[in-house]
């Protein structure tokens, strides 16, 4: 079983729990584990249910510096895997 772990959370709990769930089944899914399929599969999902700008990083070994929207941040770790999902801003590029 894998263990979850939250490190640094700004993200109300049912989308940190969506977020665990999207992540576990990614990685049920895969024969292979591939960190760059997980991030994907994460944005994309994220992207659907609360609209856009997700990034997701995945990886064992990171280093990161972001500016997120509100309530938008999830940093945790699945056993060995570490996995930073949050949201930015989308501008306009509309002139005024």
């Amino acid at each position: 079983m894998l263990t979850v772990r939250i490190l640094a959370a700004d993200m109300p709990g049912f989308m940190q729990a969506h977020a665990f769930r999207c992540a576990r089944t990614t990685l049920d899914s895969l024969e292979k584990f591939s960190s760059k399929h997980m991030a994907f599969n994460l944005k994309k999902e994220f992207d659907k249910g609360y609209g856009p700008a997700w990034h997701c990083i995945v990886g064992s070994s990171f280093g990161s510096f972001v500016t997120h929207s509100t309530g938008c941040f999830l940093y945790f770790s699945m056993d060995k895997l570490y996995i930073l999902l949050f949201k930015t801003k989308v501008r306009s590029n509309a002139p005024h």
